[in-house]
């Protein structure tokens, strides 16, 4: 009796196809952690808080809240910054904790002040989703002037910083009696 042999074709088929499940994997979690920047999902987005949000209301405390919008807008902002330059730049140089991370005063100095840190919020998050998006980034390569950090990781500490305070936001609008009504 003949032994039948495995042919070599199914061999490679499986082969390939472990290949293209891990290819797949790895676009999978990259879209992934682009949904979670992007935000949306469970909660509005980051720039829905910041639409229409008075400029009148901008530099005003609620009661029982810590910040006001401009506050959170721009923490926000210098946050995502650090994050993403810590992620791609080696002589990057994070600002002073916590002094460095938050604005000098309740409110923006002008509008065009405002504009411009929402401009920058967006652009950055932009630069991060490019990062994140680019099968260029090894997402779990330690970040080689860092102490351990990978881009996966430090993904995932963005989403999660900018969804804090985006909650923060929205409490301080509807606080305010500015959030749109549902």
């Amino acid at each position: 009796m003949k032994k039948k042999k495995s042919t070599p074709r199914a061999k490679s088929k499986r082969a390939s196809s472990k290949k293209g499940a891990a290819g797949h994997n790895d676009a999978a979690l990259r879209q992934h952690l682009v949904d979670l920047l992007k935000g949306g999902s469970a909660h509005v987005h980051f720039m829905d808080a910041l639409d229409d949000f008075p400029p009148n209301k901008r530099g005003t405390f609620a009661q029982g809240l810590p910040h006001t919008g401009w506050q959170l807008l721009e923490h926000s902002r210098i946050a995502q910054w650090d994050i993403l330059e810590f992620s791609r730049n080696p002589k990057h140089v994070s600002p002073g904790f916590p002094e460095g991370y938050w604005p000098k005063t309740p409110n923006a100095p002008s509008e065009a002040e405002w504009e411009k840190s929402v401009q920058a919020f967006q652009r950055d998050l932009h630069e991060i989703i490019e990062l994140v998006k680019s099968p260029r980034t090894d997402l779990y390569a330690k970040i080689p002037h860092g102490q351990g950090e990978t881009i996966l990781r430090e993904a995932l500490v963005l989403a999660d910083h900018n969804a804090y305070h985006l909650g923060q936001l929205v409490d301080l609008r509807r606080a305010l009696g500015v959030w749109p009504a549902e």
